[in-house]
C-alpha cells in the first residue's frame, strides 16, 4: 500500500521506516532541511537501536522516500499519518497543536481524491472531532476521513514496539474505512495475533494519555515510597520486588530513583490535566499534580544528597555526572532529570563534568556551560563524588577499582539503583542511593 507520513521526527521516522519494513511504499514529509537531507541519505538524525540499518535498506531500495512537498504527498497516496510533535505550550500545561493543525491546513486543500488521515501524535481528547470538522470545511469535492491510531513505542525499543506491538488501537468514526485500511496496513501484525482494538476517536485518544498517566503514576508511587523508606530506614528495592510479585501490580516501572523525563510523560500528564480542566473534570486528575510534584522532588533530593555527601556544601567541589539522556538507549535530553541535576549542582558552585554514551551533542546544545568528557573514566578525574543518573549498562559495568585510581574521593551516588552496592563498597567506596 502507498502511504504518507507527515513529520519525520522520532515518532514519524520510526513509523515510516517500519511501514516500509512491513512491505508498504512510503513517502515521508519533513520540512526541516537538515533533517530531510540526513534521512534522504539514509542517516537517522537521532539515536535509536536498529533503526539506521532499516532506514538505509529502505531508502536504497526505494521503498521509502523523503520530501518536503505536500503537493507531492497529496498526489502520492490517499492514506496519511500525522506524526508531528505536540509539545507543551510555553507558560502553561496544555499541548501545543500548532504542528498538527498546520499539517491539516496544508494537506487537505491539495487532496484530489477521497482520503484517510490517521493521527499518530499524542493529542488531547476531542482533537480528532475538531480536525474532522475542519476537514469538512477544507475539502474540495472529496471526502476526508479522520481517525486516530495512537503509538505506544518506547525510546530504545521503538522498532520492536512498532513491528511487534502489544496492541493496535484504531479510533474511527462510524461509516468510515479506517478499520478496514488499518487491518490491511498492519496485516502481518494482526496475523501474529496482536490484539486489534477498534474504538471511537475520543476513546483512542484517551487510551494513549491514560497509559502515560498510569506509567507516570506508578513511577512516582515507588519514588514516594522511597521517601518513606529514607525516613524509616527501609529498603525500597526490596519493597518493589515483593509487591511486584502481585499480578495486580507487576514489577515493571517500579524502579525507584531520579524519576521520569523525556519528551512524553512530563508533557503528556500536564496536557491531560489541562484538558480535563477544560472538560470540567479537573478534580478527576488532581492526583496527577502530586505525581508531577513527586517526580520533580526527586531531582531536588538528588542535589541535596550530593551536597550532604560533599560535607554540606558543593562550592568548589568537582562532581562527575554519568548520564545525560533521560533514559538509556537514547540520545534524548528533553526534560532530562540528569541534566537538570547537573545544572542545579553547577549553580551551587561546583565544577560539573558530564559523560553520556550517546547524548553528548544534544547535551552540549542544551547546557553549553557544563564540562563534558570523552569517557566515564575521564569524567571522574579528581571527582569528589560520582553521580550515576542514567542507567546505561556501561555504567553498571564500571570497575570501581579502576575508578579508584581516578577520583579524589571514593564516593558514588547511585541515582538509578543500577550499581551493585556490595561490589562498590568492597572496593572501598562510600555508596549512596
Amino acid at each position: 500500500m502507498r502511504m504518507v507520513v507527515l513529520g519525520l521526527g522520532y515518532l514519524g521516522a520510526t513509523h515510516a521506516v517500519c511501514m516500509a519494513e512491513l512491505g508498504h511504499e512510503v513517502l515521508g514529509i519533513e520540512v526541516v532541511p537538515e533533517k530531510r537531507a540526513q534521512l534522504s541519505a539514509g542517516q537517522v538524525p537521532f539515536y535509536e537501536p536498529d533503526l539506521p540499518e532499516l532506514l538505509n535498506r529502505h531508502i536504497n531500495s526505494g521503498a521509502m522516500r523523503v520530501s518536503d512537498s505536500y503537493a507531492e504527498a497529496a498526489d502520492f497516496a490517499d492514506v496519511f499519518f500525522i506524526a508531528v510533535g505536540t509539545p507543551q505550550k510555553k507558560g502553561e500545561y496544555s499541548a501545543d497543536l500548532a504542528y498538527v493543525d498546520a499539517a491539516i491546513e496544508e494537506l487537505i486543500p491539495l487532496l484530489t481524491r477521497n482520503s484517510l488521515i490517521l493521527g499518530k501524535s499524542t493529542v488531547p481528547v476531542g482533537t480528532a472531532q475538531r480536525l474532522s470538522d475542519r476537514a469538512d470545511e477544507l475539502a474540495k469535492d472529496v471526502e476526508v476521513e479522520i481517525a486516530w491510531n495512537p503509538e505506544f513505542l518506547r525510546e530504545g525499543f521503538a522498532v520492536a514496539d512498532t513491528l511487534h506491538p502489544d496492541r493496535v488501537v484504531v479510533g474511527a468514526f462510524p461509516g468510515g474505512r479506517a478499520e478496514v485500511v488499518c487491518r490491511e496496513i498492519y496485516a502481518p501484525i494482526v496475523q501474529a495475533q496482536t490484539p486489534f482494538i477498534v474504538t471511537d476517536p475520543p476513546t483512542a485518544e484517551l487510551v494513549k494519555t491514560s497509559a502515560n498517566a498510569f506509567l507516570a503514576t506508578k513511577i512516582s508511587f515507588i519514588n514516594a515510597i522511597a521517601e518513606v523508606c529514607d525516613a524509616a530506614g527501609a529498603d525500597v528495592k526490596a519493597i518493589a520486588d515483593a509487591i511486584g510479585h502481585d499480578a495486580r501490580i507487576g514489577r515493571k516501572f517500579l524502579n525507584a530513583g531520579l524519576g521520569f523525563g523525556g519528551g512524553c510523560l512530563p508533557k503528556d500528564i500536564r496536557a491531560f490535566m489541562a484538558r480535563a480542566g477544560e472538560l470540567g473534570a479537573a478534580e478527576a486528575l488532581s492526583f496527577l499534580r502530586e505525581v508531577d510534584n513527586v517526580n520533580m522532588r526527586r531531582r531536588t533530593r538528588m542535589v541535596e544528597l550530593a551536597r550532604q555527601v560533599c560535607g554540606g556544601s558543593l562550592l568548589g567541589k568537582r562532581i562527575a555526572i554519568l548520564g545525560a539522556a533521560f533514559k538509556p538507549e537514547s540520545d534524548d535530553v528533553r526534560d532530562s532529570p540528569a541534566l537538570n541535576v547537573a545544572g542545579q549542582i553547577q549553580l551551587q558552585g561546583a565544577s560539573v563534568t558530564v559523560y553520556d554514551p550517546k547524548a553528548m551533542d544534544n547535551s552540549r546544545k542544551l547546557f553549553p556551560t557544563l564540562d563534558y568528557a570523552a569517557s566515564a573514566v575521564d569524567a571522574c578525574d579528581t571527582a569528589d563524588v560520582v553521580l550515576v543518573l542514567t542507567e546505561w549498562q556501561e555504567f553498571a559495568d564500571l570497575d570501581p577499582h579502576l575508578l579508584s585510581e581516578t577520583v579524589r574521593n571514593r564516593r558514588v551516588v547511585d541515582g538509578r539503583m543500577c550499581l551493585n552496592a556490595e561490589v562498590w563498597e568492597a572496593a572501598g567506596w562510600q555508596y549512596y542511593a
